[in-house]
């Protein structure tokens, strides 16, 4: 938990020093009695998914996990965008299906089967960050929105450890890469997320987001010695074509 709420922390911090640059009354909306007395269930959820994704990486490689988590965010979004009232067309469907087939392609026959308690978390993860970004959409405000959530999932992770303290075991390493990934990564990455957010469909921000596993992939054989199997090369394939197939058909009809 000492890495979740490190992250949690930073990622809080920065944002309000970039608040304070920004609009010095927006960062003391962030700390006003009534924000904390207004809806915690945004900031559960990102707090939800940093926690899922921290523990469930002690288990899981790098793509795996990524797969793991994206495809739950896709399915989770697709169908909150569907429940609302969004309509994709024919080649839309074909390439969300494409991309889907593609996470499921790692579990063929004869690929490694991840740790169960490990997707069970990251499935978690996926779950919360889709309520996350879906509810980004109606932030008029999106880094204020950002620190006023990072603030509170701070202090729900910050009592977690307190009451977890004895369990805590803390790394320099660990500890610089949790500030890094909250301040840089989280903090501001979230913040551009939220501002994009309203712009785009539910389904198409659920698609774009299928591409990080890919990444992932790529980025673990490269640095973490990771192996590549014929499973991750077709899937990475098939998740980029069902993306490909999903622009493309968008950009036909606007």
């Amino acid at each position: 938990m000492s890495f979740t709420t490190l992250r949690l922390v930073s990622g809080a911090a920065v944002l309000v020093v970039l608040l304070t640059l920004l609009n010095n009354r927006e960062t003391v909306g962030c700390f006003e009695i009534q924000e904390f007395r207004t809806e915690w269930f945004t900031p559960l959820s990102l707090l939800v998914y940093a926690a899922g994704f921290s523990y469930a990486y002690v288990s899981l490689p790098a793509g795996m996990g990524a797969l793991l988590l994206f495809g739950a965010v896709q399915f989770s979004m697709i169908c909150y965008g569907l429940y609302s009232g969004e309509r994709l067309n024919t080649i839309q469907w074909i390439g969300l299906l494409v991309a889907v087939v593609g996470v499921l392609v790692l579990f063929l026959p004869g690929a490694t089967a991840p740790s169960l308690w490990g997707s069970v978390l990251m499935v978690t993860a996926g779950i919360g960050w889709a309520f996350y970004t879906v509810r980004g959409k109606g932030a008029s405000k999106p880094v204020r929105a950002t620190g006023s959530h990072f603030v509170k999932a701070s202090v729900i992770s910050l009592l977690i450890s307190i009451v977890l303290s004895s369990e805590i075991r803390w790394d320099g390493a660990g500890a610089l890469y949790a500030v890094l990934a909250g301040g840089v990564t989280s903090g501001l990455g979230y913040a551009l997320w939220y501002f994009v957010l309203p712009s785009i469909k539910v389904a198409t921000a659920a698609t774009l987001q299928l591409s990080v596993p890919v990444i992932a992939i790529i980025m673990g054989l490269l640095f973490l010695e990771e192996q590549a199997t014929l499973h991750l090369f077709l899937s990475c394939i098939t998740i980029l074509g069902g993306i490909f197939l999903y622009i493309f058909s968008g950009m036909r009809t606007r």
